[in-house]
């Protein structure tokens, strides 16, 4: 949609240039506004000028390309007589607020009228990310969203500044006294530096009765929350969207966006080794999501289609991936399939549970390679499905855009119907996390809140159909992908049956996940979660929090000067432009250790996995040094080996893309 008189025409007064070319693409599953069987791709957090696909939904465009021109003024502009412009005081030029509302607005002109793609609130928020932020906003200027919201959003009338959930949640102390999410502490006059060591005198000297050590031993894991220094920063080319441990702690893997995932040995919490990096052939965009099974031989990880890959973690098994189709029929509006945003193996191992782009949850099962069934249970995609239990393969929870949690009952879901439901989140859920009791379960939503879930306190499907949730939030205009929520638009929905919500972390752009903390290393006493301002939040049940690793402050500061196959990241504090992500965490379940996978780097155009632990001082003295870069096969950043290494893989796919 190009008009006959060129942005540079327009604009050819001023001086510095920054472009964002976006090429057309003729393929309707790109187009997050397509309404036949929609793929909403960016619920993975496509940010829409990538450049790999470098604007979603440009190919509505006339032209071929589109070409958006920035062009910010250092210096007052002259016309050709050498005089000042109109609009300046006979004292001299405009104050830098009034210049820098001009280029706003004169920008959001250029994109939103010419091209006719994005709303003037879209091109904000959006500019507002990108890394010309900086540029057109100046910095600190969050607060005047206000002043630029263009109607975005209705403001609800008669806002109750009480209805926010208290904090400390009564419900959730009461839990944290219920021995259900660990120990309470006992209190001591030693201080609080002090107290760990104490603890191990008392438990090595075997002082005290036998329930008494049982406290001791549970407060002294609960108390070792890692913090915000990093013991390694592992950087990778491209956005790591997904990272875990396995049950035991001797796994982790890594999903980025680059079709691999990356398998580290970890018995060692303090040695990582790489050893086998899988490819996803074929897939769309990025890989979403991944699933150890119960024995930790398999690995099933899914990307925007229909098919999963199942490959082996045996470190000597060198075999291609099995691809698993999960399409029935050609079900669903993407290329004949769909799109999955969450996979899961079943308790047993026998199945692999899915929750998709149209809707859907799908079940498969494994031995005979076939659907078992594919159910259309919400009324918009499903981000996120689990198990009630590692142990059992028969409840199962989904969570949807629809913002409700299903409940689900394998040995009755061939009707179709839910056991039960979930209501509390006003906006979309992102992520689902079980306790593995099969009793209670956490949740991420699109409203910026956690919730916690008991499933005594579930809605029968009855229930949930009389009460009609759905019209307190189905007519949101709220878009993660782009927007900031306004608080002033938060509401405690009617029919909450939630246990305790947790407020205070931002879930903006990309699926964020949240988790429980394990039982061995932290006692169950923490939920923690990723969040979109580059930090882990750490909860205590009651909602207060318990403690913030800064993931973002430390790869701004620790990332290597060097460059290493690509990588290039900068150290300078507080670098314009420079962005963290926090998707996914994942707490050690035997030791004093998160590792946080991000999007990270200039506008997250990268990716890291940060391994942070437990430290009482910031003083170093190990080898080797705290907050030590490398690359995704753990050589040291910049080292010759690591780029000679990379040199070669980079030659071998420019062979294999030649075939």
């Amino acid at each position: 949609m190009s008009s006959s008189r060129s942005s540079s025409e327009e604009a050819e007064e001023y001086h510095a240039e920054y472009y964002v070319d976006a090429e057309d693409n003729d393929d309707d599953e790109h187009d997050p506004d397509y309404e036949d069987d929609e793929l909403d791709v960016d619920d993975m957090g496509l940010d829409l000028f990538e450049e790999d696909d470098e604007f979603h939904g440009a190919h509505y465009a006339e032209e071929d390309n589109i070409q958006f021109l920035v062009q910010v003024a250092d210096e007052v502009a002259e016309d050709d007589d050498g005089n000042e412009e109109a609009g300046e005081t006979a004292e001299g030029s405009e104050s830098p607020d009034a210049e820098r509302g001009d280029v706003q607005q004169r920008l959001i002109n250029l994109i939103s009228r010419r091209t006719g793609l994005l709303s003037q609130r879209q091109v904000l928020d959006f500019l507002r990310r990108s890394n010309l932020g900086h540029l057109v906003f100046g910095e600190g200027d969050e607060e005047d969203d206000e002043e630029l919201a263009f109607g975005y959003r209705r403001r609800r009338r008669n806002i109750d500044p009480k209805r926010f959930p208290k904090i400390p949640s009564e419900k959730g102390r009461e839990l944290m006294n219920s021995g259900t999410f660990g120990a309470n502490d006992i209190r001591s006059p030693i201080s609080s530096r002090k107290q760990l060591a104490r603890r191990i005198l008392d438990r090595e000297l075997g002082i005290g009765n036998r329930a008494t050590r049982q406290v001791n031993q549970g407060v002294m894991a609960q108390s070792m929350i890692p913090t915000s220094d990093a013991e390694m920063i592992i950087n990778y080319n491209d956005n790591v969207y997904s990272g875990q441990f396995s049950d035991d702690g001797n796994f982790f893997f890594a999903c980025v966006k680059d079709m691999k995932v990356r398998m580290y040995d970890t018995s060692n919490p303090y040695n990582w080794r790489h050893y086998k990096t899988v490819p996803f052939t074929f897939g769309a965009w990025t890989l979403t999501d991944a699933s150890l099974s119960p024995d930790n031989k398999w690995l099933a990880y899914t990307s925007i289609q229909s098919n999963v890959c199942l490959a082996p973690t045996d470190p000597n098994d060198t075999g291609d991936p099995y691809m698993l189709s999960l399409s029935e029929h050609n079900r669903g509006g993407w290329r004949g399939a769909f799109g999955i945003f969450s996979i899961r193996f079943s308790g047993d191992g026998r199945e692999l549970v899915a929750g998709t782009n149209s809707n859907s949850i799908v079940v498969y099962d494994i031995e005979s390679r076939r659907v078992l069934h594919t159910i259309e249970g919400h009324d918009d995609d499903v981000n996120a499905v689990c198990f009630a239990d590692k142990s059992s393969p028969h409840i199962l929870y989904s969570g949807s855009d629809d913002a409700t949690i299903k409940v689900w009952d394998r040995r009755s879901m061939g009707d179709g119907r839910e056991a039960g439901a979930f209501v509390g989140h006003i906006e979309g859920l992102t992520y689902l996390d079980s306790k593995d009791d099969g009793r209670y379960l956490l949740s991420n939503g699109k409203d910026q809140s956690m919730k916690l879930w008991d499933l005594k306190m579930m809605y029968t499907t009855a229930q949930f159909e009389d009460m009609n949730p759905r019209q307190h939030t189905r007519y949101s205009e709220f878009d993660y992908r782009w927007g900031r929520f306004d608080d002033a638009d938060w509401f405690p929905h009617p029919n909450d049956n939630s246990v305790v919500t947790f407020r205070g972390h931002k879930v903006l752009r990309t699926l964020i996940r949240c988790h429980f903390s394990p039982p061995s290393s932290t006692n169950s006493r923490y939920v923690y979660t990723g969040s979109h301002d580059g930090k882990v939040y750490v909860y205590n049940m009651d909602a207060t929090i318990a403690g913030i690793i800064d993931v973002k402050k430390t790869t701004t500061e620790g990332s290597p000067r060097g460059t290493s196959g690509g990588l290039g990241f900068s150290t300078g504090r507080g670098f314009p432009g420079w962005s963290t992500i926090v998707r996914d965490a994942s707490w050690h379940p035997t030791a004093p250790f998160i590792a946080a996978s991000s999007l990270n780097g200039w506008d997250n155009a990268m990716g890291t996995v940060t391994l942070h632990s437990y430290n009482e001082a910031s003083l170093d003295e190990g080898e080797p040094q705290m907050g030590a870069g490398y690359d995704e096969k753990l050589r040291p950043v910049g080292s010759m080996t690591a780029q000679a290494d990379s040199d070669e893989e980079d030659e071998d796919e420019d062979d294999r893309d030649d075939f």
